[in-house]
């Protein structure tokens, strides 16, 4: 299984995005904001990260983009979850180094889809080798 970095300032939601992503058997660590997760980043380098857009200080936004801009981090898939569902949010998330993106509240089975998905993926973002997964709602749990 997978090494996961969630990134959410939401207790509840960080909580609830780790338990379903234990009880498919990865491995999680956690932070509240881009600069706890900037320094788990640092101690050790995820499979993946999901990744709330919507953090206090620094955005998710600018946080996809510095991980896309360190060459050791260039190719660690980004899974954006957002509250933003307004047309355009899912091409801006993609557009910061996002390789999916999901709408909150997100149901298991999507998370876990999307995340398998993701992890799967054997090139770096925007190759036409690998497609993205489409960017989806997340819809209810």
């Amino acid at each position: 299984m997978a090494n996961v970095l969630v990134v959410e300032d939401n207790p509840q939601n960080r909580k609830l995005t780790t338990l379903i992503l234990e009880s498919e058997g990865h491995t999680v660590r956690s932070a509240a904001d881009a600069a706890e997760a900037e320094r788990l980043l640092a101690a050790r380098r995820p499979d993946l990260i999901v990744l709330d857009m919507a953090l206090p200080g620094k955005d998710g936004y600018t946080l996809a983009r510095e991980v896309r801009s360190r060459p050791e981090w260039a190719r660690l898939p980004i899974l954006a979850l957002s509250a933003f569902a307004m047309p355009g949010d899912a091409e801006r998330a993609l557009a910061a180094g996002c390789t999916g993106y999901l709408t909150k509240p997100v149901r298991r089975t999507v998370l876990l889809d999307h995340v398998a998905g993701l992890l799967r993926r054997p090139t770096a973002p925007g190759s036409a080798e690998a497609p993205s997964p489409p960017p989806s709602t997340g819809g209810a749990p």
